[in-house]
C-alpha cells in the first residue's frame, strides 16, 4: 500500500489567501501575477515585471495593465476566466473532492484558490500555482490502459485508496465528463508511460479518455472514426489513435497541443477569453469567429474555426460549448486557433447546437452556415465546397464505424442524424 496522501492539502492548510502565478513556457519560469482572497472576494494584479514582457494572456477579460482587479463572484467562483481555465471540472473535480474527503477536509470548504494550489504545476496549457499542493507525479512509470479503465471504473462506483492516488497522479487538470488519463507514448504506440514524456527519449505527450457509466463500450471507437472524418473535411486535427483494450473497440487518444518538445504552450478557452459559462449557451459562432479575427487577425485562422463549425452541425456533434474551443499562444504572444477536440455524436442543452450559428441553435443547416460565412468574410463559394467536402466524408461513418467495431445500435443512430 503507498504511505502517500492522494493530495498534499489538509485542513492546517485552510484557507489559502493569497496564490502565486508564473508563466513556464519558457527556459524558465516568469512571474505573473498573484491572486488574494479578502473578505469574500478574489482580487488579481500583474507583476510588475510581466507587464514589461508585453504578453497578453487574456485579453479580452484581463487586460495586460497595473492595479488590482477583482471579478464577478458569481461566475467562476469570481476567478478570471483565465485562471479558471486551469480548474479541473467533470472527472478531475470529482477525483480531487474524493481525495479531500479521504484528507478530511469538506470539498464545499475548498475554493477557487485551495483547487488552484491543488492543481499546481500540472494544468493544461502554461500557467502554474504556488502553493502546490498537487501529488507527486509517475512520470516515466510503464503502465496499461486497461488497468487505469479498471480504477476509473472502480472509482465511479465509490473505490478511493491506492486507486485514487493513481488517478489523480494521471489525470492533470483535464476538464469533461469522462475519465482521462495523461500519458507519454513512444513513436511505434507500442509502449505507454505514465506522465507527459520526455523528447530525449522519443517519447510524446499524449490524453487518453475511458468510458464513463453513461458511454457505451464503442465511445472511443466512435470518436476516433469522428476524428478520421473531421481530418478528411479539412479540419486540423491534433495525431489521434484507437488503443487496443480487452474489453470493447479500444481507447480514444490524442496528442496533446499544449506541449512542444519539452516546453508548455499558453492555452486559453473561449470560455475563459470571454467569460462565458460553459454551462450556459450564449455563443454564437459569429462571436467564436469575431473573437478569432480579434486575437490572431489571420483570417486562415477563422476559416480553420469555420470549417469546424460546418463539422459540428453536420455531424450532429452539438456539445461544442465555450470551452470545447481554444487559443494557443506562443512565446512572442501570437495567436492561433488550436486543433478541434472533443468532436464525437452528442446532443446539446435540450437537444440544441449549444455554439449557435447566427442566431440557429434547435436545427441549423446549410442557410445558417452560409450566413456564418459571409459574415466571417469567407467566399460563397468557398463555404460550399466546405459544405461538400464534409458531407463527403461524413458519408464514410458506416464504413468506418463498422470496421472498427461500433455497435450496430450506434452506427444506425448516427447515421440517421447526419443524414438528414
Amino acid at each position: 500500500m503507498s504511505d502517500r496522501a492522494p493530495v498534499a492539502i489538509s485542513a492546517k492548510d485552510l484557507p489559502v489567501r493569497e496564490v502565486k502565478v508564473a508563466l513556464d513556457n519558457a527556459a524558465d519560469s516568469i512571474p505573473v501575477g498573484r491572486l488574494a482572497s479578502r473578505n469574500g472576494r478574489i482580487y488579481f494584479e500583474y507583476d510588475q515585471d510581466f507587464l514589461s514582457h508585453s504578453l497578453d494572456l487574456s485579453p479580452v477579460r484581463l487586460t495586460l495593465e497595473p492595479g488590482v482587479k477583482s471579478f464577478d463572484p458569481n461566475l467562476f467562483e469570481g476567478l478570471p476566466g483565465l485562471f479558471n481555465d486551469s480548474l479541473p471540472d467533470g472527472w478531475g473535480r470529482l477525483l480531487l473532492d474524493r481525495a479531500l474527503r479521504a484528507e478530511g477536509v469538506m470539498p464545499d470548504g475548498v475554493g477557487p484558490l485551495e483547487r488552484l494550489s491543488l492543481v499546481g504545476e500540472t494544468g493544461m496549457g502554461a500557467l502554474i500555482y504556488e502553493p502546490d499542493f498537487g501529488p507527486d507525479a509517475r512520470n516515466g512509470v510503464e503502465i496499461e490502459l486497461d488497468a487505469i479503465a479498471a480504477d476509473s471504473a472502480a472509482v465511479m462506483k465509490g473505490a478511493a485508496g491506492d486507486v485514487l492516488q493513481r488517478l489523480i497522479e494521471l489525470n492533470g487538470s483535464s476538464a469533461g465528463a469522462r475519465p482521462k488519463a495523461m500519458i507519454s507514448v513512444d513513436e511505434a504506440r507500442a509502449e505507454i508511460r505514465a506522465g507527459e514524456g520526455a523528447n530525449e527519449d522519443g517519447f510524446e505527450p499524449w490524453l487518453v479518455k475511458f468510458p464513463n457509466t453513461a458511454d457505451g463500450e464503442d465511445a472511443g471507437a466512435v470518436e476516433y472514426v469522428y476524428a478520421l472524418m473531421a481530418k478528411a473535411a479539412g479540419v486540423e486535427m491534433a495525431e489521434t489513435h484507437l488503443f487496443p483494450a480487452k474489453e470493447g473497440p479500444g481507447y480514444f487518444a490524442s496528442k496533446r497541443f499544449d506541449r512542444s518538445s519539452s516546453k508548455r504552450i499558453h492555452a486559453h478557452t473561449a470560455s475563459g477569453l470571454l467569460h462565458a459559462d460553459h454551462r450556459t449557451p450564449t455563443l454564437d459562432y459569429e462571436d467564436l469567429i469575431a473573437l478569432s479575427q480579434m486575437l490572431t487577425r489571420d483570417q486562415r485562422q477563422s476559416e480553420k474555426l469555420f470549417r469546424l463549425a460546418v463539422f459540428n452541425v453536420l455531424s450532429h456533434n452539438r456539445d461544442d460549448h465555450s470551452k470545447n474551443f481554444t487559443f494557443l499562444m506562443d512565446e512572442k504572444g501570437n495567436w492561433q486557433f488550436a486543433p478541434a477536440y472533443d468532436l464525437t455524436f452528442a446532443s446539446g442543452p435540450g437537444g440544441e447546437q449549444s455554439s449557435m450559428v447566427m442566431g440557429e441553435g434547435r436545427n441549423p443547416g446549410a442557410k445558417e452556415i452560409l450566413r456564418l460565412a459571409e459574415s466571417a468574410s469567407i467566399e460563397k463559394k468557398k463555404a460550399e465546397d466546405i459544405i461538400e467536402k464534409t458531407r463527403s466524408a461524413l458519408s464514410k461513418w458506416r464504413s468506418l464505424a463498422t470496421n472498427l467495431g461500433v455497435s450496430n445500435e450506434m452506427i444506425a443512430l448516427i447515421t440517421e442524424r447526419i443524414e438528414k
